[in-house]
Formats: structure tokens, C-alpha cells, sequence
């Protein structure tokens, strides 16, 4: 399962596909982090990056699962021992590609989208949200995927839509069902965060889990 992951993440890479994410990473956090935030806006604006960079994350892991041919995937899957082996190696491949972007994100955000080094506290929430922002996009991206939407336009919209569900859904008070992405955002603006971490971060980790569980049911149905 290790070695499939590997394989599809070194076809990723030689397939030139992860420069699209790659790039539209970059364009996305030039917009961002243009100018360093205000003393004192550490969790806010490194939150909005959290939420903003899902949907790249998403198309990432959507591409990487994409660029295996359909007749490769069926010979991976008899390879690895079978289909449980041949999904999860797709899953870890695409969590291991989002990490990295997710990462990277991060690594700006902290060197020059910030006037000051947030405080131990706000980093640990961030790295969680980040961590969850890259849950977020790998299940996303596994939905939307050619194995689960066939049609290429389809997929795209799907996966556009499924992100700003999410956002026009945790903007109301029902933001419990789904990864309360806006709850996010509104916590950090009022300094609430560290407080309500634990409640949100519970909250988006079983979505993000429920994500990854439909997709695993639906390639068990589809193939």
C-alpha cells in the first residue's frame, strides 16, 4: 500500500500536474499575505489562510487521484492485495500532497504575512486548523474525483460548490453540519478561538471523517 502510495505520488509529480496546484497555491497566498497583518492579528488572519487555501487543497487531491488512467487503477487494486488496499493508498497519497501545500501555506503565512510570531497558543490552534484544512481537502477532492464524478466539468463544479455549501452553510446557525469553516473565521476575529477550539475542531473532524468514509463506501459500489 505504501509503495502504490509512492508510485502514484511520484506520477503526480512527473505528470507536471502539481504545478497547477502548486501554482495556484502561490498566486493564492501573494493575494492573501501581500502585506504583513496588524500586531495583535496573528489567529485571524492565519485562520482565513486555513480556509481560503481549502479548495486548492481539494483540486490537488483531486488531480492526484485523477492522474492514474482507470485500467492502471483496477491492476493497482489486484497489486495491492485488493480494493481497500488501492483506496487507501489514493487517500494517503492525497493527504501526503495536501500536507505539503498545506505546510507551505503555513510557512509564508508565518514569515511575511505576519508583523509578530503569534503566541504558543494561537500557533497550536492553527496548526489543528490546518491540519483539519488539509482533512478538509483531501476528502473534498476524493469526492469530486474521476472515480466518484466521471464527467471532468461536472467534477469541477462539484467540488467549487461542495466548498462554498460548506461556507454558506457554516455562515448560518446550522453550522454544525458541515466543517463550520466561517465559525472558524468568526472565533478567531473575536479572540475566541483557543476557547472554542475544542467544540469546532471536534465538529469538523467528524465531517472531515464522514467525507472520507462516503468516498471509501462509494468506491466500494463504483470500482
Amino acid at each position: 500500500m505504501i509503495a502504490l502510495a509512492a508510485f502514484r505520488l511520484a506520477a503526480y509529480v512527473r505528470s507536471h500536474r502539481v504545478y497547477q496546484a502548486l501554482l495556484l497555491a502561490l498566486a493564492l497566498m501573494a493575494i492573501v499575505y501581500g502585506s504583513r497583518a496588524p500586531r495583535g492579528a496573528e489567529a485571524s488572519v492565519l485562520t482565513d489562510g486555513a480556509v481560503l487555501i481549502i479548495p486548492v487543497l481539494a483540486w490537488a487531491a483531486r488531480s492526484l487521484l485523477d492522474t492514474e488512467p482507470d485500467q492502471q487503477r483496477e491492476m493497482s487494486a489486484i497489486q495491492a492485495g485488493g480494493r481497500g488496499r488501492e483506496v487507501a493508498a489514493g487517500l494517503v497519497a492525497a493527504f501526503a500532497t495536501c500536507t505539503v501545500l498545506a505546510a507551505l501555506s503555513l510557512g509564508w503565512a508565518l514569515l511575511l504575512g505576519v508583523s509578530q510570531a503569534p503566541t504558543a497558543g494561537v500557533l497550536t490552534a492553527v496548526l489543528v486548523l490546518h491540519a483539519l484544512a488539509t482533512l478538509t481537502g483531501t476528502a473534498l477532492g476524493a469526492l469530486t474525483s474521476r472515480a466518484v464524478v466521471s464527467s471532468p466539468a461536472v467534477s469541477i463544479m462539484a467540488l467549487l460548490l461542495g466548498f462554498l455549501a460548506m461556507l454558506l452553510l457554516s455562515a448560518s446557525s446550522l453550522h454544525w453540519l458541515t466543517v463550520p469553516l466561517i465559525a472558524w473565521m468568526k472565533a478567531a476575529n473575536a479572540g475566541h478561538l483557543l476557547d472554542q477550539l475544542p467544540e469546532l475542531a471536534s465538529v469538523s473532524l467528524i465531517w472531515c471523517l464522514i467525507g472520507l468514509g462516503a468516498y471509501v463506501w462509494l468506491r466500494s459500489r463504483v470500482g
